[in-house]
């Protein structure tokens, strides 16, 4: 990843970004440019409305309440009566753009931050927990929407306000206004400053927050675990004490923001009194009408007001760009795989060949120990070659080399001739079928489970490649039959008829490479026995890279590669290993001998 991942993980520890960290979602809003157009108008609209007020008062109070002024009054009045139905209509008009664009603009943010990690090769997630991704996605964005939606449109308007405000004072009276004027770095200094401090407690919120959020998605996701192991106190516990941790943070977030606006207020009100007494001075000199100082007095408590909201405004703020900086890690994140400029197409129709040549590899998370050594071999189109080994050899290594979810330090792979290094990635794996050795299951129908491997397939190829599997017999066994939800992760499944459906999904893809890893593990003998049949005549034809512990499953292959420490130690048919009597013949002696055994004991 050309982004740290460490950067995701401990961002608290990092220099603080300041609110520019939100300009990079501002194309996200320059794209409603319509709604930003009216929201503004009816904002121009409020405003003007509001500051026109203090200009009627000033003429009632000079005209006095007598009865000569009484037309003039009433004339007033009704004026006022009018701007008030302008602003209250203003003031919608501008509520509802305004936070409608913040809501569109997270809608539009969330998809392209999700869009985005699809995009992101499996080392970015091998280093970083999904529950603080799916926080991000949930709270961060929430964050964002504050800013983008109220607090915005609150900012805006408080600045017309005060902008506004601040000239009518000046024509009102320049003396008054200098002093008003000569109190706003006093006010503003404050808060510039406690403003940072918000903006890095809130930051240490956010992640706090999603610290607790990873911890709860992996204990859900493991309940049934927790359960078994008596771990629910514990697991409980321990979350409790996140939760705390991220209310402690919080908390500190709030007290800044209570302190920023305490001091903010406290500022913005006692300069109001003080020019308001030196104001009352000045009427009483004769220097001033009673109608000056109250349309001045109105309009410092307007702009009074709106510096007191914008310190209020500013905190919230501080808060978005927190959260906007730890969206903008993700979508700065660069995928290690990635299309070349110039892809190389690959052959038409396939060929189905699979070349190794001198592959080292390691794991970005343990770089240090390398995973394969020098892995050299070549399947021919259609030929079906096993690799079998003990655990931790480097066999489904192989296959994530394949499917392009890593690259290696060293070496070369080839697809139908064609390095993988230099064509589309896309194109790559729509030419594999994958069955993983843990089947991955959605919460969704049985029906769209197998649907997944070919989203255009009709309903009667779907019940084909299921019954192929072995699976159609269980499926119509279900509640629903095939439209039965089973649940996040296929809970309500065993482990076999998982396996099952992630078989149908292949077979339903079709494609002319068929990667095997385990697929048969979760299976009992008598399905096994059904499944492997139907895999028989899915391999015709196809060139097929099969993993297996239990080495019965892999005796027909054309081919079998013996994989120890990384290496191929052995190559050869199920009965030329044998003969030579090396690590193959000892793993098939050791588990024959354990099946005997167990057969025997049954019996």
């Amino acid at each position: 990843m050309k982004l740290d991942m460490a950067d995701l993980s401990n961002g608290s520890t990092r220099p603080k970004a300041a609110l520019s960290a939100l300009k990079p979602l501002v194309p996200y809003a320059l794209a409603y440019k319509g709604r930003i157009l009216a929201a503004f108008i009816a904002l121009l609209a409020a405003s003007a409305a509001t500051l026109v007020m203090p200009i009627a008062v000033r003429r009632v109070v000079d005209m006095g309440f007598s009865d000569q002024g009484r037309a003039l009054i009433n004339a007033y009045f009704a004026v006022l009566l009018l701007v008030v139905g302008v602003l209250s209509l203003a003031s919608a008009s501008r509520y509802y753009f305004v936070i409608t664009l913040g809501e569109r603009v997270v809608a539009d943010l969330r998809s392209a931050v999700f869009r985005h990690l699809t995009s992101l090769d499996p080392a970015f997630f091998d280093q970083t927990k999904s529950g603080e991704i799916v926080s991000r996605l949930t709270a961060d964005t929430t964050q964002v929407k504050a800013a983008f939606g109220a607090s915005i449109s609150i900012a805006l308007r408080n600045i017309f306000l005060f902008i506004g405000a601040v000239a009518l004072m000046i024509v009102t009276s320049p003396k008054l206004s200098a002093l008003v004027l000569l109190a706003i770095p006093v006010i503003v200094l404050p808060l510039v400053i406690s403003g940072r401090a918000v903006r890095r407690r809130s930051r240490a919120a956010q992640d706090r927050l999603a610290d607790a959020s990873a911890y709860a998605a992996e204990a859900i996701g493991a309940v049934r675990t927790m359960q078994a192991f008596g771990m629910e106190r514990q697991t409980a516990s321990r979350f409790a004490a996140a939760a705390e941790e991220a209310f402690g943070a919080a908390r500190l977030s709030t007290t800044m923001r209570a302190f920023l606006t305490g001091i903010g207020l406290f500022l913005v009100s006692a300069s109001v009194v003080g020019v308001l007494w030196y104001g009352a001075q000045e009427v009483l000199a004769g220097t001033m009408s009673a109608g000056q100082l109250s349309q001045f007095v109105l309009y410092a408590v307007f702009a009074a007001s709106a510096l007191g909201q914008l310190s209020e405004v500013y905190g919230e703020l501080a808060q978005a760009a927190g959260a906007a900086e730890r969206l903008g890690e993700i979508l700065a994140a660069e995928p290690a795989i990635e299309a070349p400029r110039d892809p190389k197409p690959l052959p038409e129709p396939p060929l189905g060949t699979v070349t190794f040549e001198n592959v080292h590899f390691a794991y970005p998370t343990r770089s240090e120990q390398r995973a394969l050594h020098g892995l050299t071999f070549r399947a021919a189109s259609g030929e079906r070659v096993a690799l079998v080994g003990p655990s931790g050899a480097g066999k489904s290594t192989v296959l994530q080399l394949l499917l392009r979810f890593y690259d290696p330090q060293e070496g070369t792979i080839l697809v139908d001739g064609v390095p993988i290094a230099e064509t589309n990635p896309v194109a790559l794996r729509s030419r594999m079928a994958l069955v993983p050795q843990e089947p991955t299951v959605f919460a969704a129908s049985v029906l769209d489970n197998i649907r997944y491997g070919r989203l255009d397939a009709t309903e009667e190829e779907v019940r084909h490649a299921a019954r192929l599997a072995s699976a159609d017999d269980f499926i119509r066994a279900l509640p629903q039959s095939y439209d039965t939800l089973i649940g996040e992760r296929g809970v309500t499944l065993s482990g076999g008829q998982r396996q099952r459906l992630a078989i149908a999904r292949a077979i339903l893809k079709d494609a002319p490479i068929l990667l095997l890893d385990e697929a048969t593990s979760a299976l009992d003998a008598e399905s096994e026995g059904q499944v492997q049949a139907a895999l028989d005549r899915l391999m015709e034809d196809r060139t097929t890279l099969v993993i297996a512990h239990r080495l019965a499953t892999v005796r027909s292959a054309d081919r079998i590669l013996v994989v120890e420490g990384g290496r191929i130690v052995e190559e050869g048919t199920h009965e030329s290993l044998l003969a030579v009597g090396g690590l193959y013949a000892r793993l098939a002696r050791l588990q024959f001998t354990d099946e005997e055994g167990r057969v025997q004991a049954a019996e």
